[in-house]
């Protein structure tokens, strides 16, 4: 594979982009030709205020071709053109190959709960001290194990195992913390979600660690569980205190995930109603809330 760079205005950018991709362009990029000198410019402005600019007063664009004769037959015809007017071309080398799949999943270790506890992807080999080995490979849903609130829902089931209790995880995503409940114990499990890429997902990883869950929308949740686990964002877990406190069994715990600590407060006033919570866990400014049903 080659790399034809070029330096050219913003003006230049949409009408050469396209033109490399019509001359067999695999990609094209655009980077800041100012980056990391003094004339380097912003794209964003300040939170909630209009960028400053569309787009860079001098860009790279960086196109990718199969064949060196193909790069440079691309800069050839470019350059006969009268779009091409005060745009450069800089290089044309070769990328060395790399083996993508293993620097992605390089990407990714074991990711430790409990001292006994582990979240493992597929191709790694589980810790020695590994106990439970939880196996998740990064996917479309989200929940790998590496985010604070994912590690802190799980911490609390690992260490408050749900031996022979019914488990609801509401807003399921990869199944990680539904599977991780039916590994430590749990009778049954319904995990759900709105996104239907989520079950897919949910129920393959399910399948991948040999445990059973009820998978599906919403509306598979029923009744009331000893255990709600809900690892979602502060704004749709306060819409949804109604619904989730009404799942929660007499003497059950509510688990709350998603939350900010600045967030700690309208979260418990909007569940106040229904049970008082308490923060039971903190980690990188994440925080994981506990309720109990009367």
């Amino acid at each position: 594979m080659f790399e034809l760079r070029l330096q050219c205005l913003q003006s230049q950018v949409d009408t050469i982009s396209d033109a490399l991709m019509a001359l067999d362009a695999l990609s094209v990029s655009v980077e800041d030709a100012d980056a990391h000198t003094d004339q380097e410019q912003a794209l964003f402005g300040e939170p909630d205020m209009p960028a400053p600019a569309a787009g860079w007063l001098r860009s790279h664009l960086i196109a990718l071709f199969a064949t060196q004769a193909l790069a440079q037959e691309a800069s050839h015809l470019l350059a006969l053109q009268d779009f091409f007017d005060h745009a450069v071309l800089l290089s044309i080398s070769e990328v060395p190959e790399q083996d993508w799949v293993r620097l992605t999943q390089s990407q990714f270790e074991p990711v430790p709960i409990t001292t006994d506890f582990w979240v493992v992807p597929s191709w790694h080999e589980p810790p020695d001290a590994a106990r439970w080995v939880l196996r998740l490979d990064p996917g479309l849903a989200f929940g790998t194990g590496t985010h604070p609130t994912t590690r802190m829902c799980l911490r609390f089931i690992a260490q408050h195992p749900p031996v022979g209790l019914r488990v609801l995880d509401y807003g399921c995503g990869s199944g990680i913390l539904a599977i991780g409940a039916a590994m430590l114990g749990a009778s049954a499990v319904d995990a759900v979600d709105i996104d239907p890429d989520a079950i897919v997902s949910a129920q393959a990883n399910a399948q991948a660690n040999h445990v059973q869950l009820n998978l599906g929308l919403p509306e598979v949740a029923q009744g009331q569980y000893p255990l709600v686990v809900a690892n979602i964002l502060a704004a749709p877990l306060k819409v949804l205190a109604p619904l989730l406190c009404g799942h929660v069994a007499a003497g059950g715990t509510l688990l709350l995930a998603g939350i900010l600590e600045r967030q700690v407060e309208e979260i418990t006033a909007a569940y106040q109603a229904h049970l008082a919570l308490e923060v039971a866990d903190n980690q990188e400014g994440w925080v994981l809330m506990r309720g109990t049903a009367l």
